[in-house]
């Protein structure tokens, strides 16, 4: 996890008025080269930016014992915020400075069981961006190809 690192208290994570000084694409950008801090859930849920590009972003992680439901499989939960989260940074990109988004609503399709401890990229496209709304699409597959889960979402986007 070269060049990001994870808030540890409420004073790393990086004020509203700085994400409002950038566009969205930027503050991706500073995320992904540890210029600010990633968000806490992310080492919460072991999963990490990867890459970033205006209408795409890919996460890298994978699930651990503490993410299982009470049969043993990766809680559902877990599919949820990882690709929320793609999906969210994806839209992200194409937020213009000044601006801030939010998700309306998303769904997910778990396809398989995730073996705890299988590194997953979770890729996020935006499919739609106008001014007040924007529609994304992810999934997440292991680095072999195998597909777990997608996801669809709608976000609002709202001047600061």
């Amino acid at each position: 996890m070269t060049g990001q690192f994870v808030a540890q208290t409420p004073q790393d994570l990086v004020s509203r008025e700085k994400l409002l000084s950038m566009s969205g694409l930027e503050a991706m950008q500073q995320m992904l080269s540890g210029g600010i801090a990633r968000p806490t859930i992310s080492g919460l849920l072991n999963y990490r930016l990867h890459s970033v590009e205006q209408d795409r972003v890919a996460f890298r992680g994978a699930a651990r014992f503490e993410h299982t439901n009470p049969f043993g499989g990766v809680h559902g939960g877990w599919y949820g915020v990882v690709l929320d989260s793609a999906m969210g940074c994806a839209v992200m990109t194409r937020v213009p400075k000044g601006h801030w988004y939010t998700t309306l609503e998303y769904k997910v399709n778990i396809t398989r069981a995730l073996p705890l401890e299988t590194e997953i990229e979770a890729m996020a496209t935006v499919l739609h961006a106008g001014r007040s709304t924007a529609v994304a699409e992810g999934q997440i597959r292991d680095l072999e190809g195998r597909l777990y889960a997608t996801a669809t979402t709608t976000c609002i986007i709202m001047a600061g």
